[in-house]
């Protein structure tokens, strides 16, 4: 008799909060103080940005592993993600980057991410720098089914109420992310000035 496969979380629950430099400095000695330590998660990400969907390709540089995912609906069109990924050796980041360039796509951005991973009351926690969004925080559960997002949403959200963290909503997603997409920068350093403040 086969055993069944098990299926395969691909549908992130996802909640942003956009933090100052103390909140930031606050929260992650919160977390790091009563949640679970996940180590370091910096990676080079390059997006190629559809009318309604989101394509990335990831190095990651803590994790020694890269992926292309696709993203089926953009930030700020509802909280759950479903994503197909494929990973990949680190060495053929270039290549995955030039395929997308050579394919034409044109609406592109780079980021480079500082980040640190905690889990806390069953809900990764994200403490991010990129210089596009400056300080903020992902909250994230991976569920298998649209059915589980409401109540997993709401999980996340009485969470959040706790640690006085206050959501983005979707039409300030939309605005926000549009800003970034025209070539605004919200964070004060730059990658070289953010890692120097860490040394």
């Amino acid at each position: 008799m086969k055993k069944s496969k098990k299926t395969e979380k691909n549908i992130e629950v996802e909640l942003r909060t956009l933090l100052d430099e103390k909140r930031f400095v606050d929260l992650n000695n919160f977390l790091l103080k009563n949640g679970e330590d996940l180590g370091e998660d910096n990676k080079d990400t390059h997006f190629f940005i559809l009318p309604e969907k989101l394509i990335k390709v990831t190095d990651n540089i803590s994790k020694n592993n890269a992926k292309i995912t696709l993203k089926l609906q953009k930030i700020g069109v509802g909280s759950d993600f479903e994503e197909i990924e494929v990973f990949f050796v680190r060495e053929h980041s270039d290549k995955a980057v030039r395929i997308f360039n050579e394919l034409g796509f044109k609406n592109y951005m780079y980021s480079y991410q500082s980040r640190h991973n905690y889990l806390y009351k069953g809900i990764e926690f994200a403490l991010k720098y990129t210089e596009s969004w400056g300080f903020h925080c992902e909250m994230e559960i991976m569920v298998n089914s649209k059915k589980e997002v409401d109540k997993t949403m709401k999980n996340m959200k009485k969470v959040a109420k706790e640690l006085g963290i206050n959501i983005m909503e979707d039409t300030e997603l939309k605005k926000f992310t549009a800003k970034l997409e025209s070539g605004w920068n919200r964070g004060e350093y730059s990658k070289e000035e953010y890692e120097g403040r860490l040394n």
